[in-house]
């Protein structure tokens, strides 16, 4: 191949052919006609350092209380489960959704050559080092357009959606973002592709990402507080929940609460465990995966379907006695029901087990309790 020398980095990263980079067409007609020496370009090794890992500067460490929505961030990152968080302003939403990129399992080759390909395509890559070694964190504001997020434009270049791929997708304050905008994410969190169709060519890119959403309870941010006055009418409440369908809150795994952070776990001197600590968990727990998944396809909980359902997450007669209440007290969807089983794959796997018991599907149907989210009505 004779490609551009700009994209000599990129192309370093391929294996089984002689690529030559050239700066003009005067210096590669000066080579193909024998005047100076032809020297394809050298092959690259990846090589993954620390800054592979997590170049966004967050550390669970640092985040003060909050246990139980660290622990749905853990189950999410293990399984490649969607989370959405919901509380008040100042809760640390934000920061700890920026610490998931911290505990993700670095990037095989494989995943670092489809993120490449996306950020090429996209006119992203920084060719000085021609590959993306770093999984994406991907955070657009909620002003984004459709085409923006799912991708478009004369050339059906990727969105944002495309971008996240193999890393995370993080929409902040989720009801802020038009309903129609919202609504483009069920096909990739169902199918992990999304089509793209124009009037000249039809485009499918990858789109397997981890979301993370964080939203307000009301406009003023305190409705379910246990120290603060929400202002806010039941009407205004249904008006900015209403922007959240519930076939989109279905397709979310785990439904985490958090409230601000009380002053004793502020000024608390005990350390908590750090992004590298709980890291090693969630890699032990993707091998898990990778292992029972190798013959199949598919790589992590969240992308099984109902025939590895049966297969991999059968339940004892407790652990059914306990889906089929919550099955009716929750008026669960079938698609609920599969992803409590996903969920509690995943904790049985964080925890060395083989199989599901019954504390890992009560602690999954405990993660899709909806109602102050939904402001009342459970959406599950």
């Amino acid at each position: 191949a004779i490609i551009p020398e700009d994209n000599a980095k990129e192309a370093g990263y391929i294996n089984g052919m002689k690529i030559y980079a050239f700066p003009n067409l005067k210096d590669l007609i000066n080579k193909l006609s024998g005047k100076e020496e032809l020297i394809p370009i050298k092959q690259s090794e990846y090589v993954l350092d620390s800054e592979s890992v997590n170049s966004y500067g967050e550390d669970f460490c640092n985040v003060k209380g909050q246990r139980l929505a660290k622990r749905a961030l853990e189950i999410a990152a293990a399984g490649g489960h969607n989370v959405i968080m919901c509380g008040p302003p100042g809760s640390g939403k934000t920061m700890l959704s920026r610490c998931v990129p911290g505990i993700l399992p670095p990037m095989s080759f494989e995943e670092a050559l489809e993120v490449t390909k996306i950020h090429s395509i996209a006119g992203l890559l920084d060719n000085n080092v021609g590959i993306v070694k770093t999984r994406p964190f991907r955070s657009p504001h909620h002003t984004i357009t459709i085409p923006a997020l799912a991708g478009g434009g004369k050339y059906a270049h990727p969105g944002e959606i495309s971008l996240a791929h193999n890393g995370v997708l993080f929409l902040d304050e989720l009801p802020e973002y038009p309903r129609h905008t919202l609504e483009t994410l069920r096909q990739p969190l169902e199918d992990k592709v999304i089509t793209i169709s124009r009037s000249m060519l039809t485009v499918e890119y990858p789109a397997n990402f981890i979301l993370i959403a964080s939203m307000n309870p009301c406009p003023c941010g305190n409705y379910g507080s246990q120290d603060r006055v929400c202002k806010c009418s039941p009407n205004q409440i249904h008006n900015y929940l209403n922007k959240l369908s519930g076939p989109l809150m279905d397709r979310i795994d785990l439904h985490v609460e958090v409230d601000n952070v009380k002053y004793s776990e502020l000024s608390d001197s005990l350390e908590a465990e750090t992004s590298a600590v709980i890291r090693k968990r969630v890699e032990n727990a993707r091998t898990i995966q990778m292992d029972r998944f190798k013959d199949y396809g598919i790589y992590t909980n969240s992308q099984m379907t109902s025939v590895h359902l049966k297969k991999f997450c059968k339940l004892d007669s407790d652990s059914e006695l306990i889906l089929e209440l919550a099955y009716k007290k929750y008026a669960l969807t079938a698609r609920g029901v599969n992803r409590i089983l996903k969920v509690a794959r995943t904790i049985a796997d964080i925890e060395n087990c083989k199989n599901i018991e019954t504390t890992h599907i009560a602690e999954a149907i405990q993660f899709r309790n909806t109602e102050k989210i939904s402001g009342g009505k459970n959406i599950v």
